[in-house]
């Protein structure tokens, strides 16, 4: 019967929001997730930063139609008084039911099939250039065509991870590690931990951890307060050394974006051997083990060690144009403090996140993501279907008066460095940390 329901408020929802003592609402139902947070296949980090409150587009963006039966088991049994849905959530949900009932999220086309058989043709290629070709030449061009490798087998990494590519869960897994430990050495266990954590809180400066690299790059002047990252645990200072270098920001990071494979090996290494929690912990070990065989082992066949080092520089430059394609996607959108809000789900991922128009054919280059909206408000959206839902995303947006910015890669690459820029002249400002314009600061950082 209705009047045997039981309620609770959202301020009371809110107190409970700390580990062990967990609960989140649901469509108006409150679940206790506090034991479940060990089990969840996406980590404890989206349910400690999302506890107590509402959480349902969320929900609904991360999880297919079959997890909602695992629900009942953590039903608390009481509902939430003040439940409400703005009308943006509305129209959301209503086009994802659209899409669900078209059966876009099924339909994935044959791109994992695609992808990886490029990936095994140009693993050939590499092979084939550097032990049986002696000129220096064919060994840069294997170099390029490594990087080009590295490329897309991030984005089969990328896929599989948000949606299963394969036949089973089993080869599923299996994709995951070939295409991100074994091929390019970067864990797929570390990429799960902080991709996660960016989709939820994204673009929150303090949460979202594809925001937080002090010393070396900050895009906004509010990393000057060395404040606390709540992802990694700890503050991020901002001493004379990142002031130094943060003020050089924008002529420094191109090249930054040509090593930044370095610091991924690096947060690899130091997740797999850390204490936390890693799911898969030894299969991702033995993928990395199998990357840190077979490339040095590849490396090594080249005639000197000057030929060896511009051969690791070339393919890690080619690299580069996927780091910055991820900057470009969030670098110049609007930041904010604190932890993500789970009943504006819509309009942070459209206030954090920018396009990058290019023509159909391009789309293999890019692997989707220049829908960077787009797969941020349906992160399950097989990358075929991205561009088909476009025009509706920017419908939705142009209706609630939100920001939809698309621009072209050029157009995107000014934006970002023009963001850094700003940030670096106020770093400058050795006599006031806190920001100088702060017109720019409220129109450009909050939106």
């Amino acid at each position: 019967m209705e009047g045997e329901k039981k309620y609770i408020t959202s301020e009371e929802l809110k107190q409970h929001n700390k580990p062990g003592d967990l609960w989140i609402s649901i469509q108006g139902k409150v679940y206790n997730v506090s034991d479940w947070v060990k089990e969840h296949p996406g980590g404890e980090t989206p349910l400690l930063n999302l506890a107590g409150q509402d959480v349902t587009d969320a929900f609904i963006a991360y999880h297919p139609g079959t997890a909602w039966k695992y629900l009942d088991k953590l039903f608390t049994g009481y509902y939430l008084e003040d439940f409400k849905v703005s009308e943006v959530s509305k129209d959301y949900r209503r086009l994802y039911s659209e899409f669900a009932k078209l059966g876009l999220f099924d339909k994935k086309g044959h791109v994992a099939l695609y992808s990886l058989a490029c990936v095994a043709f140009l693993f050939c290629i590499v092979v084939y250039g550097v032990l049986w070709c002696q000129s220096f030449w064919a060994h840069m061009g294997s170099a390029v065509f490594l990087g080009i490798l590295w490329i897309q087998s991030a984005y089969v990494g990328h896929d599989s991870g948000h949606y299963q590519v394969m036949l089973s869960p089993r080869f599923n897994k299996l994709a995951q590690l070939l295409s991100g430990n074994c091929l390019t050495g970067i864990s797929i266990a570390w990429w799960k931990w902080t991709h996660n954590a960016h989709h939820l809180a994204c673009n929150s400066l303090d949460y979202d951890p594809d925001l937080q690299h002090i010393p070396v790059l900050a895009v906004s002047s509010h990393l000057f307060n060395s404040i606390r990252s709540y992802f990694y645990g700890r503050k991020m200072i901002f001493d004379p050394l990142a002031r130094f270098l943060v003020s050089y920001q924008h002529l420094t990071f191109y090249p930054v974006m040509c090593v930044a494979r370095v610091n991924l090996y690096l947060q690899t290494f130091l997740l797999l051997f850390s204490t936390r929690k890693v799911p898969d912990r030894a299969l991702n070990i033995m993928g990395i083990l199998v990357f840190w065989t077979w490339f040095p082992l590849l490396v090594s066949c080249l005639p000197d060690w000057p030929e060896r080092v511009m051969f690791v520089l070339t393919s890690f430059a080619v690299t580069s144009l996927q780091h910055i394609q991820f900057c470009l996607n969030h670098f110049s959108a609007n930041v904010y403090l604190g932890p993500p809000n789970g009943n504006d789900w819509f309009e942070k991922q459209t206030s954090g996140t920018l396009d990058i128009s290019c023509s159909s054919w391009m789309d293999w280059m890019y692997g989707g993501l220049q829908f960077q909206l787009e797969h941020h408000l349906f992160p399950r959206l097989p990358r075929c279907q991205l561009r088909r839902v476009s025009p509706l995303v920017r419908d939705l947006c142009k209706k609630h008066n939100l920001p939809y910015r698309s621009l072209s890669f050029w157009e995107a690459n000014i934006s970002t460095i023009r963001t850094l820029r700003t940030a670096a002249l106020q770093a400058r400002d050795l006599t006031n940390p806190t920001p100088k314009n702060l017109v720019w600061e409220a129109v450009h950082t909050h939106g």
